[in-house]
């Protein structure tokens, strides 16, 4: 059952954790699995990230959860680089890929895309980069969604230090395309 939605029904939930509808009702009514009920109805829904966090820590394979295409986000000014970007990984890698050239687009971006992945530039002109990690930690629909920084003027002693910033890895620009995918590969197997 391939997860092209953010927010599942139990019966959805079901399938995936391999479970009968009702262990997901009280899952959920326990507290243990935590979603919402829809207004004027009993029916429960239950959100992505709250799902994988819930199947995380109890143990269940997360196998069909990231059946869908991998969410990339490029984050960037530099037109050359988002261009080649976006071509590569919709091709080369089969990613679903959306560009934001600035730190308010990415966080329109992010609410609306979702992405599992967030390769950012963190210096970009407007220099609102540095909102970008802070918005997306403290966004809990956001909560899977990792972030690659990109940089061709940080020293390797800087690039070590961004880890404490939130991100999950590094690219030292000029990159091939190889580095990008490996990075992307490597921060979407750490929500797994």
């Amino acid at each position: 059952m391939p997860i092209e939605k953010d927010v599942l029904t139990t019966g959805e939930v079901a399938k995936l954790c391999n479970v009968a509808p009702r262990t997901v009702s009280k899952w959920f009514d326990s507290g243990q699995l935590k979603g919402y009920r829809i207004p004027g109805s009993k029916d429960r829904r239950i959100p992505l990230p709250n799902l994988m966090l819930f199947m995380k820590a109890h143990g269940i394979p997360l196998d069909g959860v990231h059946s869908g295409k991998t969410r990339v986000l490029v984050v960037d000014d530099e037109n050359d680089i988002t261009t080649i970007l976006h071509k590569v990984l919709t091709e080369q890698a089969n990613y679903e890929v959306k560009i934001a050239r600035n730190g308010f687009e990415a966080g329109m971006e992010c609410e609306r895309f979702r992405p599992h992945v967030v390769l950012l530039d963190i210096h970009l002109g407007d220099s609102d980069a540095t909102t970008v990690p802070e918005f997306i930690r403290n966004n809990e629909d956001l909560v899977m969604t990792r972030i690659i920084a990109m940089s061709g003027k940080l020293t390797d002693g800087q690039a070590m230090g961004l880890r404490a910033r939130g991100f999950e890895g590094f690219l030292k620009k000029p990159f091939q395309v190889r580095q990008v995918i490996q990075a992307i590969e490597k921060a979407h197997a750490l929500v797994a």
